[in-house]
């Protein structure tokens, strides 16, 4: 069952895969996510191969793009945001033991470079999906749709 939340927004900065930003669509649809935020260089709809890959979530999922994150971060901030960060860093934690309250925004970064560091300066957490196998990370897309999973129990 998932929790009632008022606000779970998500930025997604620098993806390099429409089809990643196919599926954020459709997870962010999945877990209720209020606003999806395509910053940077993300691509966004119309395009055939978000499309593929979010079913049409992107007719239903209220999103923007805007080419500065920061921005957006400084005015949730204001608004009383809580701003987490998914990225494996010195200073992160595990997701799982994280407590998220609400409104609440995660911050996804490049496939490749992560969350840019003034962002991660700027968040009130920065957690990570533990590792377990030999490869040290998880697509955009399915860690987005685990941290989402477990913000939203």
């Amino acid at each position: 069952m998932i929790k009632e939340h008022k606000h779970l927004c998500v930025i997604a900065h620098n993806i390099r895969s429409l089809w990643n930003v196919g599926s954020l669509f459709r997870t962010c649809d999945g877990f209720g996510v209020t606003k999806l935020y395509l910053t940077g260089y993300t691509g966004r709809p119309p395009r055939k191969e978000i499309t593929k890959t979010a079913l049409g979530a992107e007719e239903f999922v209220p999103w923007e793009h805007v080419d500065e994150p920061m921005n957006i971060v400084e005015d949730l901030k204001k608004n009383g945001y809580v701003i987490v960060s998914l990225e494996q860093t010195d200073q992160s934690s595990s997701i799982y033991e994280f407590k998220p309250t609400f409104p609440l925004c995660l911050i996804l970064g490049n496939e490749i470079a992560g969350v840019r560091d003034d962002l991660l300066i700027k968040s009130d957490a920065i957690v990570e999906i533990p590792m377990q196998g030999k490869k040290e990370s998880l697509n955009v897309a399915v860690a987005a749709g685990i941290a989402l999973s477990l913000l939203t129990q």
